[in-house]
């Protein structure tokens, strides 16, 4: 699964090509023609050949903001197992403090070539197919290299986000899936699954060439992707399109081929007496002592050949630049199926969230109501008021409010997930897990040129560039004359009889035509500056493709490592939260606190717990689009 140095180099090699791709029909133009100047695409930003990880700002550095120090009180409240592996964490390497070490690769000046492709008919378009941009290209600029180590090196990339505990794994669920908290509760589990260690990946290694059965490997979420790739009407339509593409090229491969036609004829004609037709047939016989019969009828039997030959190779170049989009469209329909399969698994990881926001609020909700019987108590017993009651009696109304709401959200998270699996609206199976102790598999980036390689999305940019530069060639091979061949065999008589009597009722004929613009070539440079411009849009796209692919890589690995040392510092704060409930509750019992001190911390930790789900769902997803940005999921 991993790529070689070699493998790696000639893919920035093919990189810094197609960047740097302008005038990519030709220079060597003959003027007299009449052809336009082609204009040339502006140099794109240079890949970089290591990752800038958190703008430079190295995780776990003194810069980043710290944790005030926690009293005795809180850590009291912690077994003192758990304390004092909470202390060894923090000593521990970060997620990413090996990640901005840079990675190295050999640049050897090999010439880049591409995998043969051919198209499901069976047609020689495998050339014309594995024409990528770089050979499409004639350009007069040149893009200097980016400045790094270029010795041979190891590729270290810090991974293993989180690892869960043993003590703490489902029996079932797959992927390491925590088992579920009735009761709602994280007193017990503060650092013991979120233990992070360093990760060194062998050169070359990515998580793009993990496949999905392995990344995903929960059975229910995988369950639900294997049928969203099947039911999922999005792709259906995109498998038509490249039905349509393979058709496409499969016309354009009889272009450049001869055209043979063959047909019968059956006609009768009547010329006037005082016509020239009319006279000439009266003075003559068509065969002795016999005249021409009046109508005359006309039987015709033949073939007609034409073909255009592809002299300038403008028909080829069509055909080719076809088979490029064809082989365009497979690549986009990856792309689209690497979005669907993090869209199932963003969705899915949301609805597990909603499930455990419900459960916490159930929880919060039973306390709640624990403190407004006590309210009660009091107050029959004299020692209360009316006062405490009511606040008490609202918030739990409050909240069995949001209940109602959360279950909304929950019926249309599962829609979203029936939609996108292309079924009608159902239960969607899911384990009950602690949400945010989910354990997931690990990530390495690998180096920057290996996206050009994994992310289908900029192999059809690839596709689709070396296609427009071949329309700049056919566009231009209109400014030159075209070599036409035409020929035709048959028999014609005015009577069946004589139809086939040969030589006498045989016919044939054979030319040629050398047709070529000459005045007001207006239409032609039109298309040409037009073939142009959609080729320069092919070079921008292409720039623009590389660049958000790697934006997107830095952003949601670094997303990962920082929402998972926000987990740690919140599991921390709710372990403060949980306990200042406690008090709070007792000293309400004694009478040393007010009401209004048991509603707040009953408030601010249940808004904690939320938090605290949203962050791990986000950072859940952080970790699939981050899979899905190295280019996984469609193997």
């Amino acid at each position: 699964m991993s790529i070689s140095r070699d493998s790696r180099s000639r893919t920035l090699r093919n990189f810094r090509r197609v960047i740097a791709s302008c005038c990519l029909g030709g220079s060597a133009l003959a003027t007299g023609c009449g052809i336009p100047n082609l204009r040339c695409a502006q140099p794109g930003p240079v890949m970089p050949e290591a990752y800038n990880w958190n703008n430079g700002t190295p995780f776990g550095s003194t810069s980043s903001p710290s944790m005030p120090p926690m009293t005795s009180d809180i850590r009291s409240a912690q077994p003192a197992a758990t304390v004092a592996e909470a202390d060894t964490n923090k000593k521990k390497n970060s997620l990413f403090s090996k990640i901005t070490d840079t990675f190295r690769f050999s640049k050897k000046a090999d010439d880049v070539k591409l995998e043969d492709d051919s198209d499901n008919l069976g047609n020689p378009v495998s050339k014309g197919a594995a024409i990528t941009a770089s050979r499409a290209s004639q350009s007069n600029r040149d893009v200097q290299p980016a400045s790094g180590t270029k010795e041979d090196g190891m590729v270290t990339v810090a991974s293993n986000f989180w690892l869960q505990d043993s003590n703490n794994s489902s029996t079932g669920n797959g992927g390491g899936i925590g088992a579920a908290d009735p009761e709602g509760g994280l007193s017990n589990q503060i650092s013991n699954d979120e233990t992070v260690r360093d990760f060194v990946c062998a050169p070359g290694e990515n998580s793009a060439l993990i496949p999905k059965t392995a990344f995903y490997s929960d059975p229910y979420l995988y369950d639900l992707i294997n049928q969203a790739l099947i039911g999922n009407q999005e792709l259906r339509i995109l498998a038509e399109e490249i039905r349509i593409a393979n058709y496409e090229t499969y016309a354009r491969s009889g272009e450049y081929r001869p055209f043979v036609t063959g047909g019968v004829g059956v006609g009768i004609d009547k010329e006037g007496q005082y016509t020239r037709g009319g006279a000439v047939e009266d003075q003559l016989e068509v065969a002795p002592d016999r005249a021409f019969p009046e109508p005359l009828p006309n039987f015709l039997v033949g073939t007609q050949i034409s073909w255009e030959l592809d002299i300038w190779k403008r028909l080829r170049n069509a055909q080719q630049a076809a088979a490029l989009r064809y082989l365009g469209s497979r690549e986009g329909r990856n792309f689209v199926v690497t979005r669907l399969v993090a869209e199932i698994a963003e969705n899915y990881y949301q609805l597990l969230a909603l499930d455990n926001r419900l459960a916490t609020l159930e929880t919060t909700i039973k306390i709640q109501q624990d403190s407004l019987q006590m309210s009660v108590a009091k107050k029959n017993a004299g020692r209360g008021t009316e006062l405490a009651v009511q606040r008490f009696e609202a918030e739990v109304r409050k909240n069995q409010a949001e209940r109602t709401i959360i279950q909304q959200e929950i019926v249309e998270k599962e829609n979203r997930i029936n939609f996108l699996a292309g079924r009608y609206p159902q239960h969607v199976d899911r384990p009950a897990v602690t949400f945010v102790d989910l354990a997931f598999n690990d990530l390495c980036s690998g180096v920057p040129s290996e996206i050009l390689q994994n992310r289908t999305d900029i192999r059809q940019a690839e596709r689709e560039l070396a296609a427009a530069g071949l329309d700049v060639r056919v566009a231009r091979a209109r400014f030159y004359p075209s070599l036409n061949l035409t020929g035709g065999l048959g028999w014609n008589a005015f009577s069946t009889g004589y139809l086939f009597q040969t030589p006498q009722s045989l016919m044939y004929g054979v030319g040629a035509d050398l047709v070529g613009p000459l005045i007001n070539k207006r239409a032609i440079q039109a298309a040409y500056s037009t073939a142009n411009a959609k080729q320069l849009q092919a070079v921008y796209n292409y720039q623009q493709t590389v660049l958000k692919a790697h934006i997107e890589v830095v952003n949601y690995l670094t997303k990962v490592e920082n929402y998972r040392r926000s987990i740690e510092i919140k599991k921390q704060q709710l372990l403060a939260l949980e306990a200042s409930v406690d008090a709070a509750i007792n000293l309400f019992q004694n009478a040393r606190a007010e009401y209004v001190e048991v509603l707040l911390a009953q408030r601010e930790l249940m808004e904690a717990r939320m938090l605290l789900i949203d962050i791990k769902q986000e950072q859940l997803a952080a970790v699939v689009n981050a899979y899905q940005a190295l280019g996984g999921g469609w193997y």
